[in-house]
């Protein structure tokens, strides 16, 4: 078994703007030139390596073209198993409405068809409601976003916000403390 902590992470233009530093009498800006911009990341750590890996989507709700299908989060459920095909697979997550949705209860029923409950492909576990600072994930987020506001200067457009941010997930480990708390 595989055991995942997931979380979803709404990366927007207006991120690279933070905290810097500078002289205290003058007004410092950055100019942002579309708010509106944004991307969907969803994200899961595994528990066992430390890898964390992520998917883009263009939204992260059930409304969209693949709310047929339970929305982005079944297919995020569906990437992970394509990663980890002769696995079973456990989701650490938030209990965000879509986690709890019509939509996704059929698909986990039909991905573990009526297997004993030790057996099931997928198994979902919920962190305690409203309390993100259980989710090691939202650590790994804060990171990159950190990481793009650190180097805002480089972010001429949108797509090279989203490049820097990628560029500091993809492929590595991650060893917050955070993490260990579950042994």
């Amino acid at each position: 078994m595989v055991v995942f902590f997931e979380d979803e992470c709404h990366l927007l233009w207006g991120d690279i703007c933070g905290y810097i530093w500078g002289n205290t009498q003058e007004r410092i800006e950055v100019p942002v030139v579309n708010e509106r911009q944004k991307q969907t990341y969803f994200g899961a750590l595994n528990y066992y390596t430390q890898e964390f890996l992520i998917k883009p989507f263009n939204k992260g709700d059930s409304k969209s073209a693949l709310a047929k299908r339970g929305g982005t989060h079944v297919a995020f459920v569906e990437y992970l198993l394509t990663q980890y095909p002769k696995s079973r697979i456990a989701l650490i997550w938030d209990g965000a409405s879509y986690h709890r949705s019509v939509e996704f209860q059929e698909y986990l029923n039909s991905v573990n068809q009526e297997l004993n409950e030790n057996e099931w492909k997928v198994t979902c576990i919920r962190f305690a409601p409203n309390d993100p600072t259980q989710n090691p994930v939202e650590d790994i987020w804060l990171y990159a976003k950190k990481f793009v506001r650190e180097f805002y200067h480089l972010c001429k457009s949108f797509a090279i916000v989203k490049r820097l941010f990628e560029l500091v997930i993809h492929h590595q480990i991650f060893n917050f403390s955070k993490i260990f708390m579950y042994d």
